[in-house]
């Protein structure tokens, strides 16, 4: 009997667990403003060590918590004026096998450091729209496109 005890207080307490990460998970989703994507949080072996995270905007920062996390507090935080986007490309190698074909991986530059995230190319779009909404007078988040100069013809 006290084995079925034990067991039983296992069953419940992972119960209790999954229903905890669960609700942290929508009340991150809650209220709008906010994005599934995936971080990379190490390069340790190519093409792993990504996460699933949530990204919630608020004003001029970019929350992202990790989705199977306890924590509240944001795994890291991305603020407009500082983060720039270096490269983008579309999974490949191992990538294709722990996310969907469509997302695309950003490289992104900050004041400390360069990384990751994953998104769906929709989101992408959204993402990039919100960088360059940066307020004026603030450092441009996208490279600068060259000025293109008319061609001059000569007589």
């Amino acid at each position: 009997m006290q084995i079925l005890e034990i067991f039983g207080i296992c069953i419940v307490a992972l119960l209790a667990l999954l229903i905890a990460i669960f609700v942290r998970r929508r009340l991150l989703m809650g209220g709008g403003g906010s994005i599934r994507l995936q971080i990379r949080v190490t390069t340790m072996v190519p093409g792993r060590g990504w996460s699933t995270a949530i990204g919630r905007f608020a004003g001029s920062e970019l929350r992202i918590h990790r989705l199977f996390s306890f924590a509240f507090r944001p795994k890291r935080v991305l603020d407009r004026g500082a983060t720039v986007v270096k490269d983008q490309r579309r999974p490949e190698g191992p990538e294709r096998l722990t996310m969907p074909g469509h997302w695309v991986i950003l490289r992104l530059a900050t004041t400390l450091d360069e990384f990751e995230i994953a998104m769906a190319e929709s989101t992408v779009t959204g993402f990039l729209s919100w960088l360059e909404a940066a307020p004026p007078g603030q450092p441009g988040s996208v490279a600068p496109r060259p000025a293109i100069r008319p061609r001059t013809i000569e007589h």
